[in-house]
């Protein structure tokens, strides 16, 4: 009887260990997809839209002609400054809604198990940190026994941006991650092996 004992504990300690090895593979994982997803994700600059592309080109040369200004001791004072009169101040604004700030993308995308996530977050996110961390708290929480580990963006524009509406992303996020996910596999294993 006490080899018996002796047998199912080992045994339950090998399936315990084997759960736990699976787990931390999961979230190893899961925590490389988000981080790639977020960090892929292009954030709105007002300078690379084309509504704004004269004004973006205009301004960048009125910096290149003062640095080229700024070359030719001539042109500098004692100080090191321009001299009066040499420093060209014009610019064009660029065209943006009123209290635009980028990062909506980056910071809607969310982790959830067994079902997407639906809606959107609210969160605004330029860094991608913030958004990071409040999925990998998610992660944290993946056991044995779920099925499924979702990472979705429900913003209107996110298909598009997918689909190479941006020049930060033409190739998208979610097509060029999903490519890497077995490699993520691999070095996850490597990486949890008792």
């Amino acid at each position: 009887m006490s080899q018996n004992q002796s047998f199912m504990a080992s045994i339950n300690a090998f399936v315990s260990q084997a759960k736990a090895n699976q787990e931390a593979v999961v979230r190893t994982v899961s925590i490389k997809i988000l981080a790639r997803l977020v960090q892929m994700s292009p954030v709105g600059n007002p300078e690379l839209w084309a509504i704004n592309q004269t004004a973006a080109a205009y301004n960048s040369a009125v910096a290149e002609h003062n640095s080229l200004l700024r070359q030719n001791p001539d042109n500098l004072t004692k100080a090191g400054r321009l001299r009066k009169g040499m420093k060209v101040n014009d610019s064009m604004g660029l065209k943006a809604p009123p209290g635009y700030t980028g990062g909506r993308f980056r910071g809607n995308w969310q982790v959830s198990f067994n079902q997407q996530a639906e809606g959107e977050t609210g969160r605004i996110d330029k860094s991608g940190n913030t958004t990071i961390a409040a999925g990998n708290l998610v992660i944290e929480q993946f056991r044995v026994g779920m099925t499924s580990v979702y990472f979705c963006n429900n913003v209107p524009y996110a298909y598009p941006l997918e689909f190479g509406h941006s020049k930060q992303a033409p190739g998208g996020m979610v097509r060029i991650t999903a490519a890497e996910v077995q490699r993520y596999f691999d070095e996850a294993a490597r990486e949890v092996q008792p």
